[in-house]
């Protein structure tokens, strides 16, 4: 009995097992008939219809992790900044030994640096910029901490750095990153150009590549209260302060009611200033041989010689300058003449070609490399100021001939050098269209309570000014 009431037990669960096996797939046909019976009742969307327009889902754009600020190439990180300037009768130990440095490592780093020829640290010079870069130490027990000096860098220029670093006992070199930013200007000359750009905050520096762009048109001794001038050019920077100046693009001089259009432009990779039409600027010699000085007696067939007190013809123009001063070449040729004579002093003698040549007398020594055969180029310093010679104190007379006859340099009618090929012209006129109308839209800085003096100028400059 015991063992039939098994077998059925055993009979009856093999039967659910059949019935669960069968039920399974029977009960899956019938979820998706009803899910698609269900699907026929609903409505088509068409999602170009306006009634159901498209939502964006927003989307959460991820920061990218700030990246580690840096000094010099350092990572800061946790690091304290420390700036200062070298003091009078200040050494690199006075300084590092109260950051922590021991005085042999300072020695050992020292002695390193100039030997390899890094860095002298004896040519530390008063005023210099240097910096710190600091861990700082708590000391355990109290609240206080010090400032540990991990690197020591020192700026020998506003360009150059040395870095000490005291964590691998290292130094080496680097120099700072240049940024060139343009900038502008427009100014009304009262005494000089020189003075227009102090009074309008501008580099000074500025007077002499506008005197190089503008040395064929405008003779810088000559220049006038009431000339005026506009000019964009480069500025060189080191982390925002300026340390020097770049090219100039584009400029413009108005000099004795005539208006003097300069744009840069690399032609066939030779870079030079050509005018509105395309001419060049620069012609085949310079207006004078000096940058600045003063005219103290002009070409003359009868002139009363100051030493030997006759009167003789003088074939040269004389400009007065200080001891010293740059001479230079007017334009490109051969040394025919470099020597002394008793009456010209040192003097060069330089044949531009078959129909020009310059000479220079009383020069207090010659450049480099200046002797005979030597071929020069156009801006090269062949001499410097002296009074040599019959003379009665620091001068340069300046010689030029015309076919071998002695020629008036300031009245010579000058060649011009080559202008813009015809390959180039399109587009010059296009970047010289451009910064023309930059300098036209600028307005001019004038002095405060000289209005009135300008104020009748511009009416009159409109007229001068080529179009």
């Amino acid at each position: 009995m015991t063992e039939n009431k098994k077998l059925s037990q055993v009979k009856r669960l093999l039967h659910h097992k059949k019935f669960i096996i069968i039920s399974i797939p029977v009960l899956l046909i019938v979820f998706f008939v009803l899910t698609w019976l269900a699907g026929l009742n609903e409505p088509t969307v068409n999602f170009n219809d306006e009634q159901y327009p498209l939502t964006l889902i927003e989307t959460k754009v991820l920061t990218p992790p700030t990246p580690v600020q840096q000094r010099f190439g350092i990572p800061l990180k946790a690091m304290r900044v420390v700036e200062d300037r070298i003091q009078p009768s200040q050494a690199l130990s006075n300084i590092l030994t109260k950051y922590n440095v021991p005085a042999g490592l300072i020695g050992n780093m020292a002695q390193q640096a100039r030997s390899q020829g890094i860095f002298d640290v004896r040519k530390i010079r008063v005023n210099s910029k240097y910096t710190l870069l600091c861990s700082q130490e708590e000391e355990s027990g109290t609240e206080s901490s010090e400032l540990t000096a991990r690197y020591f860098i020192y700026e020998p220029s506003p360009l150059d750095y040395v870095v000490f670093d005291f964590a691998d006992s290292v130094s080496y070199a680097g120099r700072h990153k240049i940024d060139t930013v343009q900038q502008s200007f427009a100014g009304v000359i009262d005494y000089s150009v020189y003075q227009t750009l102090s009074d309008g905050n501008v580099p000074t520096d500025l007077v002499y590549k506008l005197a190089d762009v503008y040395a064929w048109q405008v003779d810088p001794f000559k220049v006038q209260k009431g000339d005026r001038f506009k000019v964009i050019y480069e500025e060189l920077q080191v982390n925002g302060e300026r340390i020097g100046l770049g090219k100039i693009l584009s400029a413009y001089f108005e000099h004795e009611g005539m208006g003097y259009y300069g744009f840069y432009f690399n032609q066939n990779s030779d870079v030079d200033y050509f005018d509105e039409f395309g001419n060049s600027l620069r012609k085949a010699f310079l207006k004078t041989p000096l940058r600045y000085s003063r005219i103290s007696s002009r070409f003359s067939k009868q002139r009363f010689h100051p030493v030997l007190k006759v009167v003789r013809p003088h074939y040269g123009t004389d400009y007065a300058a200080a001891y010293g001063t740059p001479i230079h070449a007017v334009g490109d040729g051969v040394i025919v003449f470099a020597g002394y004579t008793r009456g010209s002093g040192h003097m060069v003698k330089i044949k531009h070609n078959g129909i020009y040549s310059t000479g220079y007398l009383h020069m207090s020594k010659y450049g480099e490399n200046i002797r005979v055969g030597t071929r020069i180029k156009q801006g090269d310093v062949i001499g410097y100021v002296g009074s040599t010679g019959l003379a009665t104190g620091p001068h340069l007379c300046f010689r030029f001939w015309k076919n071998g006859q002695p020629s008036d340099p300031l009245s010579v009618e000058i060649p011009p050098s080559t202008p813009i090929d015809a390959e180039n012209k399109d587009t010059f006129q296009e970047v010289a269209q451009q910064w023309k109308d930059q300098l036209d839209k600028m307005e001019y800085v004038i002095p405060e309570n000289k209005n009135a003096i300008y104020a009748s100028m511009e009416e009159e400059s409109q007229q001068n000014q080529p179009h």
